[in-house]
């Protein structure tokens, strides 16, 4: 028999999409050593031109209009199921999906994110193609941009997520609570005093770690403004991701600050930073919360993105692996705080290691496989 064949379609817009297509693509690979596992972008020009596009208007807009995905997120949240700009998308963007899943002789097409979920759902209700479906929510809340008909398995974070879908009419059988799929991490395998070594840092000075996500979004500078207030040096390190006026900003900005920073572009390297971290002061993005928790890395949330942001925030307050602040409240003070109390950044830590899924991507990759095998 020939090996089978695993379609991860996802979207570049941020890079949790992307980097829970990844952590699944690496779990198939390591449960199922010949099957053919492919990853594609849905929003390259050269796959789908309509999402491409959508993208590129969507981050051009952000910089005009920042309340924008909150706007979207309240326009398509109200509606039962998909929307009709949703359906349209789809539509336009069948050819696009029905081209990948020949091209790669799909048995498997896993989506993580809707603008591919939608063209996979169009392509499988008109009967082209057959194929097992999968989506993978890669938040820590139910949104019914995610509803299209035709998913065979929904993998989502949280029971609460699943018992949501539930209600919305899916079918028991089809939706799991797996968490979020990462890249396999544990605070225990990382050794902190190479790392520390390998980049340089001090190995007396707290460490925090500054994120804004893939996009470089969540006002970074803002923060690093707010923590010179912080009477006692730090080492701060930044991760400025793709934007990199953000971190020609920080590296200028370093030669001034009285606190020793650190700054990087979209890097690998998130794990080992978490690592040596005390806090990590961050936008909420689901993928950073779940990496986070598996690292047992207490978090600072800020600038949350009006809709699922907002609610990840929520959540990881709720568990108490976070403190959320909120506008008005002194950054520079929370963190004094916290770093002067010891037993509290330990239950935060403890909080973190007891809501972490570490083991999402394998138990995803567990179930497509057997449920591949059984389509064979």
């Amino acid at each position: 028999m020939s090996s089978r064949s695993y379609l991860i379609v996802t979207a570049s817009i941020g890079s949790g999409h992307m980097k829970a297509a990844q952590a699944l693509a690496a779990a198939l690979l390591d449960e199922e050593p010949q099957a053919r596992v492919t990853v594609v972008d849905f929003t390259r020009r050269d796959t789908a031109w309509v999402t491409w596009f959508m993208k590129a208007v969507y981050l051009k807009m952000l910089h005009f209009v920042p309340n924008l995905y909150q706007l979207l997120y309240r326009f398509t949240g109200y509606r039962q199921g998909a929307s009709p700009v949703q359906k349209l998308i789809a539509a336009l963007t069948k050819r696009n999906m029905r081209a990948l899943v020949r091209r790669y002789a799909a048995d498997v097409v896993i989506c993580t994110h809707p603008f591919p979920e939608g063209a996979a759902s169009c392509l499988k209700e008109s009967g082209e193609e057959q194929f097992f479906f999968a989506t993978v929510l890669t938040d820590y809340s139910v949104h019914r941009m995610w509803f299209y008909p035709g998913v065979d398995a929904f993998f989502v974070a949280t029971e609460r997520m699943r018992r949501s879908l539930l209600k919305e009419g899916c079918a028991a059988a089809a939706v799991h609570s797996t968490g979020i799929p990462i890249l396999p991490l544990a605070s225990a395998l990382f050794d902190r005093a190479a790392i520390r070594k390998n980049f340089c840092l001090s190995d007396v000075l707290p460490t925090i770690l500054v994120m804004g996500g893939g996009l470089g979004l969540g006002d970074v500078a803002h923060s690093l403004e707010k923590l010179e207030d912080v009477a006692e040096e730090l080492q701060i390190l930044v991760v400025a991701g793709k934007n990199e006026r953000l971190l020609a900003w920080v590296e200028t900005y370093a030669a001034r600050s009285h606190h020793v920073i650190r700054a990087w572009g979209y890097t690998d390297e998130v794990p080992e930073l978490m690592a040596v971290a005390a806090l990590l002061i961050s936008k909420p993005g689901a993928l950073t919360i779940s990496e986070a928790w598996a690292m047992g890395v207490p978090l600072i949330l800020h600038e949350p993105i009006p809709g699922p942001e907002l609610e990840n925030a929520m959540i990881a307050s709720e568990r108490g692996t976070a403190v959320w602040l909120g506008k008005g409240e002194n950054l520079a003070a929370l963190v004094t705080g916290l770093l002067g109390d010891e037993s509290r950044l330990r239950a935060m830590r403890e909080a973190a290691c007891r809501a972490s899924r570490p083991d999402a991507a394998k138990e995803i990759a567990l179930f497509l496989q057997t449920a591949a095998a059984r389509a064979d």
